[in-house]
């Protein structure tokens, strides 16, 4: 999809409308609403945030699927705290969610953290293919 086709559309459209979700229906990985907000209706702008923030969640998630080892939990910390900040920005609150559960399993070293780490490779998951729908990429 060309920069002018992408600008148009109602995906990244300022004046588009938050759609109410029905009760069970899950959360929009992106909400497009916020991000419009974040770039004051700058399109080109919001794509080049979503390519961001897409390099990323892709690189957070492959460093997220290295075996756990001893004394790795700092940098894993760190890790889930910087996607934490990033996904709210671009207005993927699913990811930004996830991350602080994990980035809270980790620092209270409860037993639930490696199932708080597969929720946020599939938050991961889920918004980066909403982005590589929105940007017209191939998933």
């Amino acid at each position: 999809m060309g920069m002018a086709k992408l600008a148009e559309s109602a995906f990244l459209n300022c004046e588009a409308q938050p759609q109410p979700l029905l009760d069970g229906q899950p959360e929009l990985p992106i909400d497009l609403v916020h991000l419009s907000r974040q770039t004051f209706g700058d399109h080109d702008l919001e794509r080049e945030l979503l390519e961001l923030f897409d390099a990323q969640a892709a690189q957070c998630a492959e460093r997220l699927r290295a075996p756990a080892r001893v004394g790795d939990g700092d940098w894993r910390i760190g890790l889930a705290h910087t996607i934490k900040g990033s996904a709210r920005a671009v207005g993927a609150f699913g990811v930004g969610n996830a991350a602080e559960a994990y980035e809270q399993a980790l620092r209270d070293e409860r037993s639930s953290a490696g199932e708080k780490r597969d929720q946020l490779d599939a938050a991961i998951k889920s918004a980066r293919a909403a982005i590589a729908h929105l940007l017209g990429r191939a998933v």
